[in-house]
């Protein structure tokens, strides 16, 4: 049940930011709590995740010539970014990031 209400906030965030551009808003995905051998980190030694998901997208890049180019990446895909990528903000409690379709490293395919 929570789950549901943590989306509906989501969903909320993704509503309230229209991205200007060839920008994206991408919300983080959770930190992992446990190492493979199974060891417990606290949140101290959590890194920040550099995978998240995309609510929205902008309109797209426009080029020098005038042409609009769509962007690569749609709502709902899981992506790749680096590190220092983005501007974190808070939308109704929620921690999302507004980025530059170029700070997106890759898709994650299912």
């Amino acid at each position: 049940m929570k789950r549901k209400a943590a989306a509906k906030k989501v969903g909320a965030a993704a509503l309230r930011l229209k991205p200007i551009g060839e920008k994206v808003v991408v919300k983080r995905l959770e930190a992992e709590t446990k190492t493979k051998g199974g060891i417990v980190l606290p949140d101290t030694a959590k890194e920040k995740p550099k995978r998240g998901k995309v609510l929205s997208v902008g309109e797209g890049k426009r080029l020098d010539s005038g042409e609009l180019v769509k962007p690569a990446v749609k709502p709902g895909d899981e992506v790749i970014f680096s590190s220092f990528a983005g501007t974190e903000i808070t939308v109704d409690g929620e921690e999302v990031l507004i980025m530059s379709q170029d700070d997106i490293l890759a898709i994650v395919k299912a």
